[in-house]
């Protein structure tokens, strides 16, 4: 089909990686990617400290990546080229500094999102998923490195959007003994019980029961990717329904591995290693919580709400 619209593009610092899309709006509306691209390059460490600060070598390395990845989307001439970051910059205190750093090397302007902002976004990018044209209630969920979205529809418009300090690199800080080592089941048991406190004390619900719930992010295209590589498919042949019931057991694999054998295994990020058991019982508890038997998984997310409201049609 003719493409009918200019490109846009779009690059995501966060705290585990930093990503980029560069996507145009076809003639019949819809949002297509033309090229994206993802640098596992882990910028928010010490998330859990009093005052979280970006290291030199972070600072460094996440500029480095956001040159990297906007020589590439320049290569596509877009309309704009639009640089966003989360959680680990947002709660940084020198969350500036970078951004002037960023300025300095690549000429982008670095916008910071509020959690609010962050929120939206992937809501307006879940919307552009042609796998849930038909949607109209369910519940949205993106655990990154420093936070975790959560997000309710209604008639496909969103009525609640929160962001929680959930994400897997700060509890691992928080909550993980020694991440080089086997998940102790003590230790298992402090993530369950520290996330479902934080969504009690939220004052999250998910009624009515029965509501379906998509799940957006690394954790459980993750989880995709490692079922992929074990039984010789490619990640989008893999079911998109994602069952507590594989969470679990992925968990439970992982979780008595220590972390240099973790870092072997086919389809998970040598760089996501250490914080995916983590990132597993978060989804869990977040499962148990609210009911949820599986979650629908969805490539769909804020740099897709960004590049839709870039490419919106007068």
């Amino acid at each position: 089909m003719m493409l009918v619209s200019p490109s846009t593009a779009v690059i995501d610092i966060g705290s585990n990686s930093i990503k980029a899309l560069v996507a145009t709006r076809r003639e019949d509306g819809r949002i297509v990617a033309l090229e994206q691209r993802t640098l596992d390059t882990r910028i928010g460490t010490g998330l859990n400290a009093d005052q979280p600060r970006l290291t030199a070598e972070a600072m460094a390395a996440g500029a480095a990546a956001v040159a990297e990845l906007a020589a590439m989307c320049r290569a596509h001439e877009p309309n704009q080229l639009t640089v966003v970051a989360t959680s680990a910059v947002r709660d940084s205190a020198n969350g500036a500094e970078f951004a002037a750093r960023i300025q300095s090397e690549t000429g982008l302007e670095l916008r910071i999102l509020s959690g609010d902002e962050e929120a939206r976004y992937i809501g307006r990018g879940l919307l552009c998923d042609p796998a849930l044209a038909a949607w109209t209630d369910f519940h949205v969920f993106d655990l990154g490195g420093g936070s975790l979205e959560c997000l309710s529809f209604k008639d496909r418009e969103p009525v609640r959007a929160i962001s929680l300090p959930l994400g897997c690199v700060r509890l691992t800080e928080r909550l993980v003994a020694d991440p080089a080592q086997p998940l102790s089941p003590e230790d298992d048991a402090k993530i369950r019980a520290y996330v479902s406190d934080a969504l009690r004390e939220a004052g999250l619900d998910f009624a009515p029961a029965g509501t379906p719930a998509v799940f957006c992010g690394g954790t459980v295209t993750t989880t995709r990717a490692i079922v992929a590589e074990a039984r010789n498919l490619t990640l989008k042949e893999t079911q998109a329904r994602v069952t507590a019931e594989l969470l679990a057991a992925l968990l439970k694999k992982l979780g008595r591995l220590p972390l240099a054998e973790r870092q072997q295994i086919p389809g998970l990020p040598a760089r996501r290693a250490d914080v995916m058991p983590t990132a597993l019982a978060t989804v869990l508890a977040l499962a148990e919580f609210g009911g949820f038997e599986a979650f629908q998984h969805s490539f769909y997310n804020l740099r897709w709400g960004i590049a839709s409201e870039a490419l919106t049609l007068p």
